[in-house]
C-alpha cells in the first residue's frame, strides 16, 4: 500500500459525531432538514452522515465527481438549510457537542442511479422512534454487526449500500477501513495487512480482485455483493476462494431492500437472488413485474414527484421495475428492468436471460445484451461482450442454446462495458459505444 489506510473506530466517531450534530444546530438546521455533503469518503464524511441522522437531520449524500451543473441542479432540487459541499471535516473543528439518539432517526436521501432516465431523490423523513429502532436492528441483525467487525469499503459512500453497511458497523460498535477509491493493489493491501472481517462490493470488485490473485480471504466473515448480475461463472470462483459460509447476495435498490441470498440457497438455486428478506414478502404482477410488501420503517417516496411515487406503491407493496419470478419455493430469480425489456417480432427476450447463456461461455467474462430498432422485427437483439472468444465462435454457442428469436443477431466485443459508479451497466450508453444509435 502507499500510504496508511484510514481506519475510523466507533469511539473516535461518536465524538466526531457529537460534533457535527453540535456544528449543525448551530447552523440553524433542525430535525427534518436537510444537508447537503458531496465529499469523498472519510471518517469526517461518516461522523457528518451519522450526526445529522442522529439528531433528524437528513443527509443528502451525492457524488463528489458530479458535473457542475448536475450538481447546482440536484442541490436546487433537494432544497438543503445546509451545504457542506465536499468538507465535512468544518463541521468537527468545534469542541461543543450535542446530545444523539441511539440510533439514525432517518435514512439518508440518495438520487437514483440514472442509469435511465432523470435522477430521483428517495426521501423517507422522519421516522418514529420505533420505525427508527427497528431499522437499526433490522440491518444489524441481518448481516451480524458487532464491536469486533472491522468492515472495508471498497464502494464510494455516496451509494446506499456501502454508505449503510459502514454506518451501521459503526453503530454496533466496529471499525470501518477507508482504504479510498478502489484500486486492486491497495485493496489487496488492506486485506492483507488490517485484515477486516466484512466488506460489501459489486462483482467488477470480484473479478479484479480474483484476477490479481494474491488476496488471503481468511479474515472475512462476511463477504457481501449486489448492484449487478455476478456471472455463475465468477460467483462460484468466489465461492471457492473465500472461507466457507462467507459469500452472501442481495438484492435491492436505492429504494427499497428486498431479498438475501446465502451460500447455501445459491448453491441449490444457481442465478437466482435469494428469498425475501425478514418482514417482507416478494411476488409478481401480470407483467411479470416484481412486488415487494415492505415493513412500515421500509416506506419511501420521490422527493417532490408525487406521480412516482403513487406509480411505484399499491398498499404495502412496492416495485421499482424490476422483472422476475418468484418459484414455489419463495426462491426469486431476476430478469431485468422493464425498459430493458427487448421485444422483437411480438417475442419479449429478458436481456438476463439471454447474457447467463453467454456468460457460460469459457471465453467470455461478461456480456449485456440490448436492444436496437429494427424495421422488419421491431427492435433486434444485440450483445457486447467482454473477453476473448470470437464473436463466430460466440454466435455458434448461442445458437445451440437458445430460441432464434432470443438469439444476438450481433456481437461485439470490447475491452469492458460502460458502468455507472456502482457498477451497473450503462445499456443505454451501448448503441452510442458501438456505433448503432442510428440504427
Amino acid at each position: 500500500m502507499t500510504g496508511p489506510v484510514p481506519v475510523v473506530g466507533s469511539a473516535e466517531s461518536e465524538r466526531d459525531q457529537r460534533r457535527a450534530a453540535a456544528a449543525l444546530a448551530s447552523a440553524g438546521v433542525r430535525r427534518g432538514d436537510r444537508v447537503l455533503v458531496s465529499a469523498a469518503a472519510s471518517p469526517a464524511l461518516l461522523a457528518v452522515v451519522l450526526g445529522a441522522l442522529r439528531t433528524g437531520v437528513v443527509p443528502v449524500v451525492l457524488d463528489p465527481g458530479l458535473p457542475v451543473a448536475e450538481r447546482a441542479a440536484l442541490a436546487e432540487d433537494a432544497d438543503p438549510a445546509l451545504d457542506v459541499a465536499d468538507d465535512p471535516a468544518r463541521l468537527l473543528s468545534g469542541t461543543e457537542e450535542a446530545e444523539l439518539a441511539d440510533v439514525p432517526l432517518a435514512r439518508p436521501m440518495h438520487y437514483t442511479s440514472g442509469t435511465t432516465g432523470r435522477r430521483k431523490g428517495v426521501w423517507s423523513g422522519v421516522l418514529a422512534d420505533e420505525d427508527a429502532r427497528a431499522l437499526a436492528a433490522e440491518e444489524i441483525d441481518l448481516w451480524g454487526f458487532d464491536r469486533d467487525d472491522r468492515h472495508l469499503v471498497l464502494s464510494p459512500l455516496h451509494h446506499s449500500a456501502p454508505l449503510r453497511f459502514a454506518i451501521h458497523t459503526l453503530l454496533a460498535g466496529g471499525e470501518v477501513v477507508l482504504p479510498g477509491p478502489f484500486d486492486v493493489t491497495r485493496a489487496v493491501g488492506a486485506i492483507t495487512e488490517l485484515r477486516p472481517t466484512t466488506t460489501f462490493c459489486v462483482p467488477t470488485h470480484l473479478q479484479r480482485l480474483l484476477a490479481h490473485g494474491d488476496v488471503d480471504w481468511s479474515s472475512f466473515r462476511r463477504l457481501v455483493h449486489a448492484g449487478a448480475p455476478c456471472p455463475e461463472s465468477l460467483k462460484r470462483a468466489v465461492l471457492a476462494a473465500l472461507p466457507e459460509g462467507t459469500v452472501w447476495e442481495f438484492y435491492g435498490s436505492t429504494e427499497a431492500q428486498f431479498t438475501v441470498c446465502s451460500p447455501e440457497d445459491w448453491l441449490a438455486h444457481p442465478g437466482s437472488v435469494g428469498r425475501a428478506r425478514p418482514g417482507r414478502r416478494l411476488e409478481t404482477d401480470e407483467r411479470g413485474q416484481l412486488w415487494c410488501e415492505v415493513p412500515r420503517w421500509a416506506r419511501f417516496e420521490y422527493w417532490r414527484a408525487p406521480e412516482k411515487t403513487v406509480a411505484a406503491w399499491r398498499g404495502d407493496r412496492v416495485t421499482v421495475g424490476d422483472l422476475g419470478r418468484v418459484d414455489d419455493d419463495g426462491v426469486v430469480w431476476l430478469d431485468g428492468r422493464r425498459e430493458d425489456l427487448v421485444i422483437s417480432g411480438g417475442v419479449n427476450v429478458y436481456p438476463a436471460e439471454v447474457e447467463a447463456v453467454l456468460d457460460a461461455h469459457p471465453g467470455v467474462v461478461e456480456s449485456a445484451v440490448f436492444g436496437v430498432p429494427d424495421a422488419e422485427w421491431g427492435q433486434r437483439v444485440v450483445a457486447a461482450y467482454v473477453g476473448g472468444v470470437d464473436a463466430g465462435e460466440l454466435a455458434t454457442w448461442a445458437r445451440e442454446r437458445l430460441a432464434a428469436a432470443k438469439r444476438p443477431k450481433a456481437l461485439h466485443p470490447l475491452t469492458e462495458l460502460p458502468r455507472t459508479s456502482t457498477g451497473k451497466v450503462r445499456r443505454l450508453d451501448l448503441p452510442g459505444v458501438l456505433g448503432l444509435d442510428g440504427a
